[in-house]
């Protein structure tokens, strides 16, 4: 069934009015306060909403999202997020969830242009030249693209590591918990793939911080 945007307004009416009833300070909750103990780095497809498969509530965790749930250290608006998030948040956990199957993960294993989409995609491409014998060694191109999903996600785990903000959290509070998973549009399963707690040592000590203090 086609939806129109008058549509999902009046879903959005008939959702209001259901949360009143279950729950009248429902909203009253939510205006108050915002205590999420999670921050959620997810990719853009729709099939992948993070509330809805995790089960969680509105407010439980705070989410960004871009195409293959990249964390690049020169996109403010990743950083910007994930500043107030770990600062003002104080979330304990950030979760970097990617899909199997993703679109802009198999577009950057081809050598076609897209676009202006050619510069996001090149951090991908730069994961798969890192692991490019362990990803043609695989026999069919699903495994390949799954397998390089898998890895695009374990390095954006690291380049959170990477970042002053989370060293510097670690420092000090022993927070956060940075975690990657991968989920399964075939069976809605979230199958996680790497975890790093506070203080876990980076791929390169070049990339530590030592004036964090400052």
């Amino acid at each position: 069934m086609e939806r129109t945007v008058n549509h999902l307004l009046l879903e959005n009416k008939a959702w209001a009015k259901e949360k009143k009833l279950e729950d009248p300070q429902f909203f009253d909750r939510l205006v108050n306060i915002q205590r999420p103990e999670f921050l959620w780095i997810g990719c853009s497809d729709s099939r992948v909403p993070p509330n809805e498969i995790t089960q969680t509530q509105p407010g439980e965790i705070f989410i960004h999202r871009n195409v293959a749930n990249l964390v690049v250290h020169t996109d403010l608006n990743l950083l910007s997020v994930l500043q107030y998030a770990v600062e003002v948040l104080e979330v304990k956990h950030v979760v970097v969830c990617g899909h199997y199957g993703c679109g802009g993960v198999k577009a950057a294993m081809t050598r076609h242009s897209f676009g202006i989409i050619n510069k996001w995609l090149r951090n991908i491409k730069d994961v798969y030249r890192l692991h490019q014998g362990q990803i043609e060694s695989l026999p069919t191109e699903d495994e390949r693209l799954n397998r390089l999903i898998e890895l695009n996600i374990e390095e954006q785990v690291q380049n959170l590591a990477e970042t002053s903000i989370v060293q510097k959290a670690w420092k000090k509070h022993g927070r956060p918990h940075l975690h990657g998973w991968v989920y399964d549009l075939h069976d809605g399963i979230i199958k996680p793939l790497t975890s790093l707690p506070p203080g876990a040592p980076l791929h390169h000590p070049i990339f530590e911080y030592d004036n964090l203090d400052e």
